[in-house]
């Protein structure tokens, strides 16, 4: 089995979203059994809780724009898995159709939040906006379990549900291969199970070319890319990553 697994994309008006055209022909080309997007697609600056709504920060940040370009980056995604599907069908060739998992990511949650805090939003603010009907779509932290690994945009480090903090920390913590994305960058560890058989932790929460706002320079200097994994049975798998560097080079 191979899985290709999709970091943080954080889509939001106003950037580059070239490199999602590049993702979708890597699904096409390494044609993945099951592609799982690890969360935090649409980005929602709208609705920062870090920003009072009437700041500086809020000047022009809109809810439709924020959906609009979370599924106008959906849609690059798909569109090359789409073009091949149908020109396999028009030639009579097997279809291939992978896997899609999508799990919502902390940006994704700001919705919930935003009705939970003005109830007046219910029924205008809806995850039904969002485009994921191409998706088994996982609400935020509830993890999803595929040959043996776990998948969640972040594991919580305790009841107060923040994340865990590091690759190494998640072995010693859930003794199991996992993945997962919302910090910046990549981290990888390796550990054993009681049994010898190996198990890997990766974060990687980055998929994206601009610069966030609120990271100075070299903050922003962080790994950003596709997490392949290949070879998965019972937990185990080897490991490729997809620079969006490469990616770009090879298919921009």
């Amino acid at each position: 089995m191979r899985i290709l697994c999709i970091p943080d994309t954080q889509c939001k008006p106003d950037v580059s979203m070239e490199h999602l055209t590049w993702a979708g022909k890597a699904i096409v080309d390494y044609k993945p059994d099951v592609v799982v997007h690890l969360g935090d697609h649409w980005d929602f600056p709208s609705l920062s809780s870090h920003d009072k709504a009437g700041s500086k920060y809020f000047e022009g940040k809109r809810y439709l724009a924020d959906v609009e370009a979370g599924n106008k980056g959906m849609e690059l995604l798909l569109a090359p898995l789409k073009a091949a599907q149908k020109a396999q069908k028009e030639s009579k060739h097997k279809v291939y159709k992978p896997y899609l998992v999508f799990l919502m990511g902390n940006h994704e949650n700001r919705l919930s939040r935003a009705v939970q805090n003005n109830p007046m939003l219910e029924g205008l603010m809806t995850y039904d906006h969002l485009n994921t009907k191409d998706w088994e779509v996982h609400s935020f932290l509830e993890p999803v379990f595929i040959n043996g690994i776990g998948f969640s945009h972040y594991f919580p480090s305790g009841a107060m549900g923040r994340p865990t903090g590091s690759a190494q920390q998640l072995i010693t913590k859930l003794h199991q291969s996992v993945v997962c994305g919302h910090q910046q960058g990549r981290q990888v560890a390796y550990g054993k199970r009681a049994d010898g058989k190996s198990i890997t932790a990766i974060i990687a929460g980055s998929y994206y070319l601009h610069n966030e706002d609120y990271m100075d320079s070299l903050s922003n200097k962080h790994w950003r890319g596709l997490v392949v994994l290949n070879e998965v049975k019972d937990g185990t798998s080897d490991e490729m990553f997809l620079s969006v560097e490469y990616l770009g080079r090879k298919y921009g």
